[in-house]
């Protein structure tokens, strides 16, 4: 690389090289001069309240790449299905969702990338449930000029496997709901969680659940899971009878199905007393009633993932411990919260 300090008073008609950056605490931060920029009489005063008191010229040599057409190949290399990238600003590369679905990353081969010198590739948590233009991640070179072989091994890092950074779209299901209770059935109380299966299917665009109501009675439960899969569902979810009650028989009612029970207890909280099992890849779901309460549980972290065809084994659920304890805060913002996230 060769380049010529000029002072910026005598830099007038040269062209800026890089985007030049104002920040105004609190109000602005963005390229105020882009690339390519001619330097005018007017902008020098400009220039010198931001601080650029010289102006650099730069001539590149062979093998070596400008910050802005290093961030592009990153962003090629990096950007998966569901992914898309807009133009360089001071230097990075913004990737967004082009659908709402669920993020998935190789964090293995990130960690790989992050360690290249001069290289930052910064994203948010693998698992993350997504709307259409979130923004995914930022990547960008640290100097102004790198290496080509530096991006190069970026880019061979991205070609070894599947796509490193993926927006995985949610699929279509038919969610059956089992409310069992005799109480509810008897008419004793009203019904709660009906409405809160219909909201969560809502949130990810799915049909409203189909809706059957249940005393506590394993075989009562076993049949009306089988009718709700007769009628096209595939997902089950079974509220409530999760607890060490006597009465409370949801796990064996499951179990007649003939469903492989994958984990019964979730290290999350509230959802502990969760459930998830599988019959020929169908989820079926064992709720307990603090579902109907709060706001988010266990099943609003692994439901986005079930909802993308996803087999959740026994060891991510217990890698949810960490992070696992919801803060309750008086306002939610989950999923942008760390609910989940440590185990991901």
């Amino acid at each position: 690389m060769k380049k010529q300090r000029l002072e910026t008073a005598k830099a007038v008609g040269q062209l800026i090289c890089h985007d030049i950056t104002k920040i105004e605490k609190g109000s602005f931060k963005g390229a105020l001069f882009k690339r390519g920029h001619r330097i005018c009489a007017a902008d020098v005063e400009t220039l010198l309240n931001l601080g650029k008191h010289h102006i650099y010229t730069l001539e590149l040599e062979e093998g070596e790449l400008h910050e802005d057409e290093a961030g592009l190949r990153l962003a090629r290399a990096l950007a998966g299905p569901g992914l898309n990238f807009g133009e360089p600003s001071e230097g990075r590369l913004d990737l967004a969702a082009t659908h709402s679905g669920l993020l998935k990353i190789d964090t293995s081969r990130l960690l790989r990338i992050n360690s290249i010198p001069d290289v930052v590739v910064a994203t948010l948590h693998s698992n993350t449930p997504l709307e259409r233009g979130e923004k995914v991640a930022g990547a960008k070179v640290i100097p102004l000029v790198v290496s080509e072989k530096t991006v190069a091994a970026v880019e061979k890092i991205c070609s070894e496997g599947p796509p490193l950074l993926q927006v995985k779209p949610y699929q279509t299901h038919q969610i059956g709901g089992i409310i069992t209770g005799r109480e509810v059935v008897e008419g004793r109380v009203n019904d709660g969680f009906a409405p809160v299966l219909a909201e969560k299917a809502a949130r990810f665009n799915q049909a409203e659940p189909l809706i059957r109501f249940c005393r506590d009675d394993a075989d009562d439960i076993a049949a009306l899971a089988e009718e709700l899969i007769d009628r096209g569902c595939s997902m089950i979810i079974v509220t409530g009878g999760m607890s060490v009650d006597p009465d409370d028989v949801t796990p064996t009612g499951i179990s007649k199905t003939g469903a492989e029970i994958t984990r019964y207890g979730a290290p999350a909280l509230p959802g502990a007393m969760f459930l998830l099992a599988y019959r020929n890849g169908l989820p079926l779901i064992g709720l307990p009633a603090c579902a109907m309460y709060y706001q988010n549980t266990v099943l609003d972290i692994l439901l986005p993932r079930l909802l993308a065809g996803e087999m959740v084994t026994s060891e991510e659920i217990a890698a949810l411990g960490h992070g696992g304890l919801c803060r309750r805060c008086e306002t939610c913002f989950f999923p942008k919260c760390s609910f989940g996230k440590g185990g991901l």
